[in-house]
């Protein structure tokens, strides 16, 4: 059985139809230095992954045949794969399923979500669209497209081949439809792929799973540096560290109501007499009984166009110490939060 206290690696599920810059995508988060990703893809179509990116990180790519990975059958290879990747000794920071362009997302997400895979966790959904081809061929009718329902982060591609005055009223339109069917995705606009990787994953410093790096204490809310195009996706983060044990009550009422610009949040937070890891992707919430010597209580949190006063005055809040006695109600909503996580 595995050990409940290890971390579990986010499995990201990348969907988008043919040609809107999946790919792309991936392997411009793959070239984030330190990175450790495992790679599952389809042979289903044309796939230029850069394998040379992943060779030496994780040995090879994972390919699943068969077409779309939502399509499988029982059996059919994607708890294989993930079961290959999700072993400690690789120590990988997370798991991109590079879906084929004519998978739903919703059922991407789901099979990762029911998979019988331990020590994973569901990572997201990020859906990349064509700026250029989108509302040709996409998001056609009277309706939003169901695919917009279950995204957590919108990636908005090929930005630069819309006129520079109308790009900020274009992102507004595809924003405004997504907002319709899901008012909790986060929805940006990017050029050639370049999110920045840290809305996806995080990465090994090699410090103790669950502690703070000391890059993070140290540059914090810094841009990255792997990546320095004017027309990146930059991403900011927001640390704050306690002191003691807290009430589960506001820190759940933060994770649950993240702050404005806030996609990800992760920390690990003493209540009563145990250390608990969470990780946040939008309004999904996963929580696990840290590992013993976990440290002072800390979290984190990233995303972009930050109120960085507001969020770390939210992030102090949740991280005020209890009192002696711990609401009962507070704890009976983590301890529902920790058995949904398992």
């Amino acid at each position: 059985m595995a050990d409940r206290n290890a971390p579990a690696i986010p499995v990201i599920a990348l969907t988008g139809y043919l040609g809107a810059g999946k790919t792309t995508l991936l392997n411009h988060v793959l070239r984030a230095p330190g990175a450790r990703i495992g790679v599952i893809i389809n042979d289903f179509g044309e796939l230029n992954v850069d394998a040379g990116l992943v060779t030496g990180q994780v040995d090879e790519p994972v390919s699943i045949a068969g077409g779309c990975i939502c399509h499988l059958p029982d059996e059919g290879g994607l708890d294989d794969a993930l079961e290959k990747l999700a072993d400690p000794k690789l120590a990988l920071d997370a798991i991109i399923i590079e879906a084929s362009g004519v998978a739903e997302p919703a059922d991407v997400s789901r099979v990762i979500r029911f998979s019988g895979v331990e020590r994973i966790r569901h990572g997201g959904v990020v859906d990349v669209i064509d700026a250029v081809e989108h509302f040709d061929t996409v998001d056609i009718g009277a309706l939003p497209p169901p695919r917009y329902g279950v995204a957590s982060l919108v990636v908005v591609n090929k930005m630069d081949r819309i006129a520079e005055d109308a790009r900020a009223e274009f992102l507004a339109r595809v924003e405004g439809r997504v907002r319709d069917l899901n008012p909790d995705a986060y929805v940006v606009g990017a050029v050639a792929g370049r999110v920045d990787p840290r809305l996806l994953y995080d990465i090994n410093d090699g410090d103790q799973a669950g502690q703070m790096s000391f890059r993070e204490l140290l540059l914090d809310g810094a841009a990255p540096s792997h990546d320095d195009h004017h027309d990146h996706v930059h991403a900011a983060s927001v640390t704050v560290v306690g002191d003691g044990a807290v009430d589960p009550g506001p820190l759940l009422d933060l994770l649950e109501q993240p702050p404005r610009g806030v996609y990800r949040m992760k920390g690990t937070v003493a209540i009563g007499k145990r250390h608990y890891l969470f990780n946040v992707v939008r309004r999904s919430v996963h929580v696990t009984t840290a590992a013993a010597g976990a440290g002072p209580s800390h979290l984190v949190a990233i995303g972009t166009d930050l109120d960085i006063a507001d969020v770390q005055a939210r992030l102090e809040v949740a991280l005020r110490p209890a009192g002696e006695k711990v609401a009962a109600a507070g704890m009976r909503r983590l301890q529902r939060l920790r058995q949904y996580s398992i």
